[in-house]
């Protein structure tokens, strides 16, 4: 009954949403769910259809941002065929709150003719002209998600695998035993905080866990990758890992679990200890294991200082101009041109009427030529 309830709304959703601007044009937005767990992919697929053919129509679209939700798009085809526009966006939502929450959209319609598209076309590569457009911001219903908690104490969110390694399993004393973890599936981007728990006796270094995706028409697959090492001066039993993990799909809890691994560490032989000689062996070995033990440390360090180093530059580069990392992070041309337009069309000017005579005439410059001329407007 729940179930039959929540398409009926998906339903009228849909069929609202296509009312709006009827003499033009069709709008209308389906959401793979109106009832979504905390941080359960919500795939909402949108498409516009120009139904008035008398006009030249083009259009611009984008989910707006917000603290409740994060939302990216992973597909888009835009067929600008004159007096005969379409366009269809895919996104994945995420949303970040419970309780009803509100998604906001934007779009504008932009009207032209065929004389000033002739216009447009006629300049050249030393002549661009600005295509001429009336535009008008079309107003939007909000999509009313109603976003229900998960279950206390989950920790992934989606369809998810685990797997693991410890290497070698037995060592000399404080030499360090690498552990590897992968988290793989679909849903939530599966990124832990301590991941391994404290162990008396056991010291653990970790790196930043690394993270990758790909997407494919309907969903984001992920794969997290957790590299950790563990050293301790005696044999120790690893401590067992518990993941709690939840599937909105199936409705269903389940646990991901990493079994405790006993780790043999080995010390020098007793016998080598006898002072026969004015340099005792163990002297020599305790030097050899703290060695390689700050060795290990200092490569350790290293990484991390990279990796503080390359965070801190591009936080500086952001703050520097938060807009040049949002141009470079433009994965096509109609986005850029969306970009630009919203943030100062005017200041953009040259690089718009490129982008137009890219996405409506015969003109082909490279995107990354636009980005850099976009970011060069900035100075």
């Amino acid at each position: 009954m729940k179930q039959n309830r929540g398409r009926l709304a998906v339903l009228l959703f849909a069929l609202l949403s296509a009312v709006l601007c009827a003499e033009d044009f069709d709008f209308t937005i389906h959401p793979s769910t109106m009832a979504p767990y905390e941080k359960e992919p919500v795939l909402l697929s949108i498409d516009i259809n120009q139904t008035n053919p008398e006009p030249i129509l083009l259009f611009l679209f984008d989910v707006n941002k917000s603290k409740s939700y994060r939302v990216e798009q992973i597909n888009a085809i835009h067929d600008n065929t004159l007096h005969h526009a379409k366009e269809h966006y895919l996104y994945l939502l995420f949303p970040l709150e419970t309780g009803t929450m509100d998604v906001n959209f934007s779009l504008t319609k932009r009207v032209t003719n065929d004389d000033k598209v002739r216009y447009f076309f006629s300049g050249d590569r030393d002549d661009f002209k600005k295509l001429e457009t009336t535009d008008s911001d079309i107003p939007v219903a909000p999509l009313k998600l109603q976003v229900k908690p998960l279950p206390k104490g989950t920790q992934l969110i989606g369809n998810f695998k685990l797997g693991y390694l410890f290497k070698p399993k037995k060592v000399e004393a404080y030499e360090p035993v690498s552990l590897r973890i992968t988290i793989e599936g679909d849903g939530y981007p599966p990124l832990l905080e301590n991941i391994y728990p404290k162990q008396k006796g056991v010291s653990i270094f970790a790196s930043k866990p690394v993270l990758t995706r790909h997407v494919d028409e309907h969903t984001v697959h992920y794969k997290a990758v957790y590299d950790l090492a563990l050293t301790s001066g005696k044999s120790f039993d690893t401590a067992p890992v518990t993941l709690q993990a939840f599937d909105p799909k199936r409705q269903k809890c389940y646990v991901l679990t990493i079994p405790s691994e006993h780790i043999e560490v080995t010390k020098a032989d007793t016998a080598t200890l006898v002072d026969k000689t004015d340099t005792p062996p163990p002297l020599q070995s305790s030097w050899r294991e703290l060695g390689g033990f700050l060795g290990y440390l200092l490569a350790f360090g290293t990484g991390f200082l990279s990796a503080w180093l390359l965070k801190w530059h591009r936080k500086t580069k952001t703050k520097t101009d938060p807009l040049a990392e949002r141009i470079d992070e433009s994965k096509e041309k109609k986005q850029l041109l969306q970009l630009l337009m919203a943030e100062d069309a005017q200041r953009f000017a040259p690089v718009i009427d490129r982008l137009e005579a890219d996405l409506y005439g015969s003109e082909s410059h490279t995107l990354k030529q636009l980005k850099q001329e976009a970011k060069e407007l900035l100075t």
